[in-house]
């Protein structure tokens, strides 16, 4: 395997290739493997989300072979998931993990029940060590498709939000970085942003460097809210991160406006107006690198014959961890030939860095100023710094030390020469991950609101499932009266009634059908839902307990502990 990392970069991008659907589509997605190969820096993980034929992915494969070697196509549903990932390091593991609530079959021409929608997992292992391993979450999440104020959806996504949360939240107990990307179909700081950051140690990349980055279009309720000014094509491409609907998008453009492109008249300034450029495609990553490092550490120092219980009493070391460098809206080139954009979605490109803290020495299991230390197990092998002489080998440890810092190999001037401010940027992304905010859960009134929804939405489901069980017996009972009513009118009427009373039945079975073999796992995946939600609650509030329906059907807790 290479020499370890110290810098990650990362693309997520919604490629936009429905098939049948989608225009151009094998001629962009052949150009979109071209772009990643030849994409500075070079990439070491994509993900890809609406990549629905596996010609298509064998396409892109074949173009990015040399630069990201390893890959895999998850299959999901009736007609794939769409998701991929390429790596530039070998894929140890991978998962496809389908959604509890994943779109509704009755809603056949959107498709989101039939794709199986899901999580694609990987775990990828980019060197020897125990936490050399990024678990990669990629994701596509449902459609709004309604107006917000309606949108009947919404659930499922807070669903599949929460899901989410719970992998990635285990891949950060795990020690490793995670990272959780791909098209959300939510706006920033949306209700199923906010549960995903706060059930899960894991930060926005984009607003870490972005903080005051627009909360949606510039119609969207939030951010006219702010009466920031319509946004310019430029300025929601540099500052916003705005992946879908950008004025420099062509396929948001106007039919007359795509026509343009083959005339080769169609320009965007910079500043044209940019009221509906809005950013759905998300890098979150966590920390990385569990901090319980202590033990290892002296470990590493007994194998020296050094003692170091005085220095190390007490002292509350904080190890490294990956932070944000740079994030950038990527794939904004158009077609060669054709002249349309690649995807109806811009790509995001994230660069992170693993950092070592200034304030206190990094402990993290055979880590030096972010490259590995070999272990006490490793000691004596050629080239290893444990096959130099202990006194040697004791003074360069405890030198670093002294310094806040591990020596870097060969020398630690590279590490002194990084520019201060950067420095103190990635040490307070560090301590960000330690505030309230990142993981602690949410407040009560934001559960409430969520139980709201859930509660909605099961009574919604209940009525369904009701009226589409009634329709079916009524069919039922007509198709038998008119089979009996055909030997007491004429022939020609009697045809006329068979044929209508059997075309009603089957379209009332199709609803009986649903309503027996649809509607009842969609209400287990809401009463799981609406528990966990509930025991979230309480738990964040110190009271412990569980639910118990009542004799008026009313769900309450009980066995509550001071």
């Amino acid at each position: 395997m290479d020499e370890l990392p110290t810098e990650l970069n990362v693309i997520t991008l919604n490629c936009w290739g429905l098939l049948y659907l989608s225009q151009h589509r094998a001629e962009r997605l052949n150009a979109i493997g071209r772009y990643l190969a030849v994409a500075e820096p070079t990439p070491h993980i994509v993900a890809l989300q609406e990549c629905w034929t596996q010609d298509d992915y064998r396409s892109i494969r074949r173009e990015t072979r040399f630069v990201l070697p390893f890959g895999k196509y998850y299959h999901s549903g009736v007609f794939g998931s769409g998701l991929a990932i390429l790596s530039k390091w070998p894929i140890e593991e991978s998962t496809m993990f389908r959604y509890p609530l994943n779109g509704r079959p009755t809603a056949f021409f959107r498709g989101d029940w039939y794709i199986g929608k899901g999580v694609a997992c990987a775990r990828i292992r980019y060197g020897p060590g125990e936490k050399d391993v990024v678990e990669v979450f990629n994701t596509h999440t449902h459609p709004i498709y309604e107006h917000p104020q309606r949108d009947t959806y919404m659930v499922h996504r807070l669903s599949q939000a929460w899901e989410l949360s719970k992998l990635v939240r285990g891949a950060t107990e795990r020690g490793h970085l995670a990272l959780a990307l791909g098209d959300f179909n939510d706006a920033p700081l949306s209700l199923p942003y906010r549960l995903m950051t706060a059930h899960a140690p894991v930060r926005d990349a984009w607003r870490v460097l972005n903080p005051d980055s627009s909360l949606g279009a510039a119609d969207h309720e939030v951010e006219r809210a702010r009466r920031r000014p319509i946004p310019t094509a430029s300025f929601n491409i540099d500052e916003n991160g705005a992946t879908c609907d950008s004025a420099y998008n062509t396929w948001s453009w106007s039919k007359s406006e795509q026509k343009a492109i083959c005339a080769g008249n169609r320009f965007i300034p910079p500043d044209t107006p940019d009221p509906l450029g809005q950013r759905n495609d998300y890098i979150f990553y966590s920390r990385g690198l569990s901090p319980s490092v202590t033990s290892e550490l002296c470990e590493i120092l007994s194998a020296h014959n050094q003692c170091l219980d005085d220095e190390l009493d007490g002292a509350n070391l904080n190890p490294p961890g990956w932070v944000v460098k740079d994030i950038r809206v990527g794939l904004t080139v158009r077609h060669p030939t054709l002249g349309c954009s690649l995807s109806d979605h811009f790509s995001v490109e994230a660069t992170f860095v693993l950092h070592t803290p200034t304030t206190q020495p990094p402990t993290s299991p055979g880590m030096r100023g972010g490259l590995r230390v070999p272990t006490s197990k490793e000691a004596g092998r050629p080239g290893s710094i444990h096959s130099r002489p202990s006194t040697e080998a004791g003074a360069l440890t405890i030198g670093a030390l002294e310094q806040g810092t591990y020596l870097q190999s060969p020398t630690a001037s590279e590490h002194r020469r990084q520019n201060s401010r950067d420095r103190v940027a990635y040490d307070a992304q560090l301590q960000g991950f330690h505030s309230d905010a990142v993981g602690a859960g949410l407040p009560f009134a934001t559960y409430d609101e969520i139980l709201t929804l859930i509660r909605a939405y099961e009574d919604r489901e209940r009525s369904q499932r009701k009226w589409r069980s009634i329709h079916c017996l009524v069919w039922a009972i007509v198709v038998l009266v008119c089979y009996v009513a055909v030997w007491f009118v004429p022939r020609p009427v009697s045809f006329v009634f068979l044929i209508l009373s059997s075309l009603g039945f089957l379209a009332g079975a199709v609803d009986g059908l649903l309503a027996l073999l649809f509607f009842s796992p969609e209400l287990a995946a809401l009463s799981e839902f609406e528990w966990e939600i509930m025991n979230a609650k309480a738990t964040a509030s110190g009271t412990y307990g569980h639910i118990q329906g009542g004799d008026d059907g009313e769900k309450t807790w009980y066995g509550d502990l001071p």
